[in-house]
């Protein structure tokens, strides 16, 4: 069965995840915060499993113009709902509109609940109310300039949930993004990667992941692993695959460092949770104390922004640190993410390449220095 699929994206990395999914062997189209592709079954497997950058993946169910309720009804109640989903389906609807005809979105979402209610009872040949007992099929109602586009999500939980994450700290990055920080970084496990800024270890857990090419999703669930449209055995089939593919014993050299104990503490124990703490030196130590003695060296990392009251200039003396670095190591790579504009001026040089992110909902720029490569 070929299915129409897409990939919710963060703002900004449809390019990226489109790259993933691709290098996977399917062909991609992108709008806003999507990547669309077709596959099989396995390619729900795989790219839930595999997929580093997405948030979620979804099966497309319907694509349509619709400008009235009936209309609505009639034409979600048409579509193919009995192949995916069982007689005892828990399917619960959530709902956007926006700048469309029907702007109600509780009604919309009561409207194509009630449609899909009917299809199975008519389908399943139900007299009375769907017991709604059984997996979970999370459907998605979006309309926008009265194109209705209703999906259901095979993920479950966000796909940067890889469940490794048992502290944080005030303000965690997302796994998804740390992975695309990486990705942009063209990082791949051959060169030492430091972050002197570590947290709670995300960027460095996502790079041991990525160097010994752990499958970010080898320690979760999704929800179509409990739909009866896949086989029992091909979830976990996929999974011992994958755990076959990685590459215990490669040689991988990452220093996360942070000056808060806890944290570290913290990174050591989420690193701990998958079994790759043994790739990262985890140390407590403060960003004026770094020194690279080593070629080509990257440093990918998330540093304070400085917008709460009071740390400006203390943040301003840690990015003048990194501009002391990168003087005096021509190789040193730097990747950094920060919502500050001046972060240019205070290091005094000019990034080789910049990119606008999205932490959340904060706005930043992603600042990439390439050193000068040295054998």
């Amino acid at each position: 069965m070929e299915f129409k699929l897409l990939a919710n994206t963060p703002m900004g990395l449809e390019r990226i995840v489109a790259d993933e999914i691709e290098s996977l062997g399917y062909q991609t189209t992108l709008e806003n915060g999507r990547v669309y592709f077709n596959g099989d079954k396995q390619a729900i497997i795989k790219t839930n499993l595999m997929l580093r950058t997405a948030d979620r993946i979804r099966i497309i169910i319907g694509d349509f113009h619709v400008n009235t309720f009936d209309d609505l009804f009639e034409m979600t109640k048409a579509l193919n709902w009995s192949d995916i989903l069982d007689a005892n389906a828990n399917f619960p609807v959530t709902g956007r509109s926006h700048k469309s005809t029907l702007y109600s979105v509780p009604d919309v979402q009561r409207i194509v609940k009630k449609a899909i209610v009917e299809h199975l009872k008519d389908a399943y040949d139900v007299p009375g109310r769907l017991a709604e007992d059984g997996p979970r099929f999370k459907v998605d109602v979006n309309i926008l300039k009265d194109r209705a586009l209703i999906t259901l999500d095979t993920s479950g939980d966000a796909l940067h949930k890889r469940g490794y994450r048992l502290g944080q700290g005030d303000a965690p990055i997302k796994e998804t993004l740390a992975a695309s920080m990486l990705h942009i970084a063209k990082y791949n496990g051959n060169n030492t990667l430091v972050d002197p800024f570590v947290g709670s270890g995300t960027i460095a857990i996502e790079a041991a992941m990525m160097a010994i090419n752990m499958a970010p999703g080898l320690n979760r669930e999704f929800d179509a692993e409990f739909w009866s449209l896949f086989e029992s055995s091909a979830w976990d089939d996929m999974r011992m695959q994958l755990d076959n593919e990685v590459d215990y014993d490669k040689d991988v050299r990452i220093l996360a460092s942070d000056i808060d104990p806890r944290m570290i503490e913290i990174a050591r124990e989420n690193a701990e949770e998958i079994g790759i703490d043994s790739y990262i030196d985890f140390s407590v130590q403060d960003i004026h104390d770094l020194e690279i003695n080593e070629d080509n060296v990257q440093i990918v990392t998330n540093p304070p922004y400085g917008e709460r009251i009071g740390e400006a200039k203390a943040v301003e003396k840690m990015y003048r640190k990194i501009g002391q670095l990168l003087q005096e190591n021509p190789t040193l790579n730097v990747y950094l993410m920060t919502s500050n504009k001046e972060f240019e001026e205070i290091v005094g040089k000019r990034a080789t390449k910049r990119r606008k992110l999205f932490n959340g909902y904060i706005e930043t720029t992603f600042y990439q220095y390439w050193g000068k490569i040295r054998k």
